[in-house]
């Protein structure tokens, strides 16, 4: 019987009372319940596959589930939710959590949008100590995302679903290599088909940090292979909202995992960005979540959080075309670096040279010019056409009146 086939009340295991639905994901559902025997409320994901698995993997994913689970149930953190008991029903596994009146960080980007660094920083903080408890127990999460990340009505981080995630995380998990997670958070090597390590889960506490900085992730686009090719080959868009936090998101995002932020200098940065500073005014505190809505069969979660299975063929496509990719970046740079060594080359020649065979400064004949083309002549009135003349024909005439005059008067003294 689903979670959606029954409306509540259900009595799982003979001690756990089922009351309401509190969370839904890709890869399971999760009621709020109640133990009978220890009278206290715990949180019970139904765990639930991917309609395109297979019947085998779906087998191997049931038996791989109750495996990590009943590991993860050894690790005792404050910042990560413990699992209590894991129950076997219906074909398939239940596993009892302890329950933390809370919000996921997905829930509050989706309400919030960009949400304080400040916040983020604190956030950060938890889950990076939940994944160093993990790491040093021998688990990795292979599935930090926003999804799994829980803030309570304090503002706390708590890290969830260890154990599920583990399983459903591994590329490993069938015969025939699939890998089930959300694009938008798998490290660049696990895209690449490798066995993830502790670095993996940095990766994707850094790519959970964007989001939560930025309001949307890093890397998501409309396919999931688009989405891995991001992952593998591109660098993160400039973030407009982390503030002192964009260092150590970006160190948390470095593709090579040996050069990537270790868990001490991420914990170091997120400290020294948080000393001093002061409490975000406008951070509302999480209020307790509401039954979640029913999603609509096939919907993508927003922020790139929906689970995708990945075949091997894909994955060995991905590392192809990355390593192409890769391959042709490369012989571009090559190719720059020779120019730009022989352009060095040149000028430097061409500067010993002139210094051991200095040109003359002012004997040297100057070049010669090439001819100048004829240029037809515009015709412009000039003012000395009219002038001219005009003071010409004046003098000539003060030249005939005073000739005149002077006959006149030659002549009256004759008579």
């Amino acid at each position: 019987m689903s979670a959606d086939a029954d409306a509540g009340n259900r009595l799982l295991g003979g001690r756990y009372v089922l009351t309401e639905v509190i969370a839904r994901g890709g890869m399971g559902v999760v009621w709020r319940a109640t133990d009978r025997l220890l009278d206290r409320p715990v949180a019970v994901k139904e765990v639930t596959y991917p309609v395109h698995v297979t019947e085998h993997e779906r087998e191997v994913l049931r038996e791989r589930t109750l495996r990590e689970a009943r590991n993860a149930a050894s690790l005792d953190h404050p910042h990560v939710t413990t699992v209590f008991d894991v129950v076997e029903e219906d074909g398939r596994p239940w596993l009892v959590m302890e329950h933390v009146p809370s919000r996921s960080l997905q829930q509050l980007v989706e309400e919030n949008g960009p949400l304080p660094w400040q916040t983020v920083a604190r956030v950060g903080l938890d889950v990076l100590a939940g994944l160093v408890a993990a790491h040093r127990a021998g688990i990795v999460h292979r599935d930090v995302k926003p999804g799994n990340v829980l803030v309570d009505t304090a503002g706390r981080g708590h890290l969830t679903d260890f154990g599920i995630a583990t399983a459903t995380g591994d590329s490993s998990l069938t015969t025939t290599g699939t890998m089930i997670g959300s694009p938008s958070y798998m490290s660049p090597e696990r895209a690449h088909g490798t066995q993830p390590g502790t670095a993996s889960d940095l990766w994707s506490l850094g790519a959970t940090l964007y989001t939560a900085l930025e309001g949307r992730p890093a890397f998501a686009r409309d396919e999931p292979m688009a989405t891995l090719m991001a992952v593998v080959s591109e660098h993160p868009p400039p973030m407009l909202h982390a503030g002192p936090l964009e260092p150590v998101v970006r160190g948390l995002l470095v593709k090579d995992p040996a050069l990537r932020t270790t868990p001490e200098q991420a914990q170091a940065q997120l400290e020294a960005a948080l000393s001093g500073a002061p409490s975000p005014a406008a951070w509302p505190p999480p209020r307790p979540p509401s039954p979640a809505p029913a999603r609509p069969a096939g919907a993508a979660a927003v922020g790139g959080d929906r689970v995708e299975r990945i075949s091997a063929e894909d994955l060995r496509a991905l590392a192809a075309g990355s390593a192409a990719l890769i391959g042709s970046v490369a012989r571009d740079a090559a190719d720059q670096a020779r120019h730009l060594a022989d352009r060095r080359r040149a000028r430097k020649a061409e500067r010993a040279d002139r210094a051991d065979h200095p040109k003359p400064s002012r004997q040297a004949a100057p070049p010669v010019a090439a001819p100048a083309r004829p240029r037809r002549r515009r015709f412009r009135f000039r003012r000395r056409w009219v002038v001219v003349p005009v003071v010409v024909l004046v003098l000539a005439l003060l030249a005939v009146v005073v000739g005149a005059i002077a006959l006149v008067g030659t002549a009256l003294e004759l008579f």
